[in-house]
C-alpha cells in the first residue's frame, strides 16, 4: 500500500466520515456517538472487512485526538471542584484498581495458566479509559455534575496508578526484576505533578490572565492554551505517565477562564475533528477470529469480572450518596482503553503472554468500552441537560 501524503489524506477521509456517520446513526437511537465510532473500526478495521487498515500515522493522529478529548474535559472541571470530590475520587480510584486485579489475577489462576500471564491480565483490568469516559460525559451534557467530577477525578488518578502498575509489570516483563528507586522516583513525580497541576498552576494562570488579554496575537488565550496542553502531555510522557493526563490537567489549568476567553467551543471544534481518529483506532484492533473455544469462554468470564470488579469496587465508597450515585461512578469507571492494550502488548512482545491471552485482554477491553457508554446514558437520564 503507497504511503503517500494522497493515501494519509484519503485514509482521513474514509475514516472521519465513517467514524460520523456510524456515530450519527448511533445518536438517532439514543446510543452514545463514541460507540458507533469504535464499532465502525472493529468492522472497517484489518481484522473485520479490511477497508481501512490504519497506518502507523493515522495512529499518531489518534493518540492527539486522545490528548485533545482530556483537554477538552479539563477545560469543563473547575479546580476546585475537582479539590472538593478529591478524597472520594481517590477512594474510588484506589477501589477500582484493587478490585479487578484481584479478581482478574485469582481467575487466570484458576483456570490454570502461569502467574506472570495472570499478572498482566490483572494490570490490563485495573485502568480506567479517562478518554472515553470524558468524551461519554462530555456528549451526555452532565460534566458540571458532582458525580462526574468523581468519575473523572477517580479516572485520572486511576491511570496514574495504572502507570506505576504498569511499571512494575514492565519490569517483571525485562527479566531483570523490579528497580524499586526507579519505581520510587516515578511516583514521587507522579504524585508532585498532580498536587502542582491542582493547586499551584490555576494561580499561575490567574496571575497572566492581565497580560494575556494585552497580547496582539490573534485568539492569544487559545494559542497559548494550546502551546501548555501540547507540552504538558509531553511532560507527563515523559515521567512516566500518560500524555493524557498531562492534557486533562491543562485544560485544568484554564477552566476557571474558559468561558471568558471563548475556549470551549474553540477546543470543541477541533476535538470534534480529532476525537473520532482515537475511537475508531480503538475498534480497529479487535480481531474476532481468534476468539474460539475456551479462549471465548475465557474472554466472557474476565470481561464480566471485569464489569462486576468497577461497578462494586468504585461504588462500593459512594454508597451513602444513594444507589444511583454508586452505580453512576462504578459504571463511569468500567471503560478500559490503551492502557489495558499497552499492558497486554508488552506481555506479548516479551513472549510472557499468549496471543490467546492478549485476545482476552482485547475482547475485556472491547466489551467494557462498548457498553458503559448506553448504561450511562441511561443512568444519567435524569440529568441530562437538552442542548
Amino acid at each position: 500500500m503507497p504511503h503517500g501524503p494522497d493515501q494519509l489524506l484519503l485514509q482521513l477521509l474514509a475514516i472521519f466520515v465513517s467514524a460520523k456517520v456510524v456515530g450519527e446513526l448511533f445518536e438517532r437511537v439514543k446510543l452514545p456517538s463514541v460507540v458507533g465510532e469504535i464499532l465502525a473500526g472493529a468492522a472497517l478495521g484489518p481484522f473485520a472487512l479490511g477497508w481501512i487498515n490504519p497506518s502507523d500515522t493515522i495512529h499518531s493522529v489518534a493518540e492527539i485526538g486522545a490528548i485533545f478529548v482530556l483537554f477538552n474535559a479539563g477545560l469543563e472541571t473547575s479546580p476546585q471542584d475537582l479539590i472538593r470530590v478529591g478524597r472520594q475520587a481517590l477512594l474510588v480510584a484506589v477501589a477500582g484498581i484493587v478490585a479487578p486485579f484481584v479478581l482478574g489475577f485469582a481467575y487466570m489462576k484458576w483456570r490454570g495458566d502461569a502467574s506472570s500471564e495472570a499478572i498482566f491480565v490483572g494490570a490490563a483490568m485495573v485502568a480506567t479509559s479517562v478518554g472515553i469516559t470524558a468524551r461519554v460525559l462530555g456528549d451526555l451534557h452532565v460534566m458540571a455534575t458532582r458525580t462526574a467530577k468523581i468519575i473523572l477525578g477517580a479516572a485520572v488518578f486511576d491511570d496514574i496508578l495504572g502507570m506505576v502498575l504498569l511499571a512494575i509489570v514492565a519490569g517483571l516483563a525485562s527479566g531483570g526484576g523490579l528497580e524499586w528507586l526507579h519505581l520510587g522516583v516515578l511516583m514521587v513525580e507522579a504524585t508532585a505533578f498532580a498536587l502542582f497541576m491542582i493547586f499551584i498552576a490555576p494561580r499561575i494562570v490567574r496571575r497572566i490572565q492581565p497580560r494575556m488579554d494585552r497580547l496582539s496575537t490573534q485568539h492569544a488565550p487559545l494559542v497559548v492554551a494550546l502551546a501548555l496542553c501540547l507540552f504538558l502531555s509531553w511532560l507527563s510522557a515523559k515521567i512516566g505517565m500518560a500524555a493524557i493526563i498531562g492534557a486533562f490537567f491543562a485544560g485544568l489549568m484554564f477552566a476557571d477562564y474558559a468561558p471568558r476567553w471563548n475556549l470551549l467551543p474553540r477546543v470543541g471544534g477541533i476535538t470534534e475533528f480529532l476525537a473520532p481518529f482515537f475511537f475508531f483506532a480503538i475498534g480497529s484492533r479487535l480481531d474476532v477470529r481468534l476468539f474460539t473455544g475456551n479462549v471465548l469462554l475465557a474472554a466472557i468470564a474476565i470481561s464480566l469480572l471485569a464489569i462486576v470488579s468497577k461497578v462494586v469496587g468504585c461504588g462500593l465508597p459512594l454508597w451513602r450518596d444513594g444507589w444511583l450515585s454508586a452505580l453512576q461512578v462504578g459504571v463511569g469507571m468500567m471503560p478500559r482503553g490503551e492502557v489495558a492494550l499497552i499492558v497486554a502488548l508488552v506481555g506479548l512482545q516479551s513472549q510472557i503472554v499468549l496471543p490467546s491471552t492478549y485476545a482476552i485482554v482485547v475482547f475485556m477491553t472491547a466489551v467494557t468500552t462498548i457498553l458503559a457508554p448506553p448504561l450511562m446514558r441511561y443512568l444519567f437520564r435524569g440529568e441530562m441537560k437538552p442542548m
